[in-house]
């Protein structure tokens, strides 16, 4: 059986906990996140070329001018937003390959992908589907609109940079307590990534950390 289906060598039990190890040293707390990133299997999201990287903790490109963000990134946002509220109904703005929407399929009970790209759209659904992850939903659109229709949502998780918090998907968030995870930024060598929260007509933000993300782009690309 070929390694890249089977897990077998560079998808080791022994090479996924490395990857553990590694994110805890970071400052990854949460042993519930840290157990589904050791379970996940991140190579069948990415080329089978790049297999062998596939759990080092660095993002990788996708095609399209994307990446597969690096799984410190994903366990620290993910973590965030556990941390600070419910989880029932996530919006994700960049399904991209769809390994982070793998992670919030398994800490939310409805997880809203949204993607602008339609390729990795449609691959990022196989994939998903094909791991038997059915609490998703799944749109091609400008992620820049959200998705207002199945909102107010507990949470949002934006993965590429704006330059600036997008009003539309501030809208989007619960009154009560909802949260946006957004890396901000005109360039990627100067992004924050900062927590919004909703309280009614209040909104709060936080400065987490620097980071670095291609940008959001608006539009759609069939």
């Amino acid at each position: 059986m070929n390694a890249h289906i089977s897990g077998i060598g560079m998808t080791s039990e022994r090479t996924r906990n490395r990857l553990v190890e590694r994110l805890q040293a970071e400052g990854i707390t949460s042993q519930h996140i840290l157990q589904i990133i050791a379970q996940t299997p991140r190579h069948l999201f990415i080329d089978e070329g790049l297999s062998h990287r596939a759990y080092e903790d660095t993002a990788l490109p996708i095609g399209m001018g994307q990446t597969i963000s690096q799984p410190y990134i994903v366990a620290r946002m993910t973590e965030i937003l556990l941390q600070t509220g419910r989880m029932d109904k996530v919006l994700e703005i960049g399904t991209g390959c769809g390994y982070q929407t793998s992670i919030l399929s398994k800490v939310s009970k409805t997880v809203f992908t949204i993607e602008r790209i339609r390729a990795l759209h449609m691959q990022a659904r196989k994939t998903l589907s094909g791991l038997g992850l059915h609490n998703i939903q799944y749109l091609f659109a400008d992620g820049f609109n959200g998705w207002p229709q199945n909102g107010p949502f507990d949470a949002i998780i934006v993965t590429a940079a704006p330059q600036s918090v997008p009003e539309k998907l501030i809208m989007q968030l619960s009154e009560d307590g909802g949260r946006m995870i957004i890396p901000i930024g005109a360039t990627e060598t100067n992004q924050e990534l900062v927590l919004i929260e909703r309280q009614g007509n209040k909104v709060k933000q936080t400065f987490i950390e620097k980071v670095k993300f291609v940008p959001l782009v608006s539009g759609i690309k069939r």
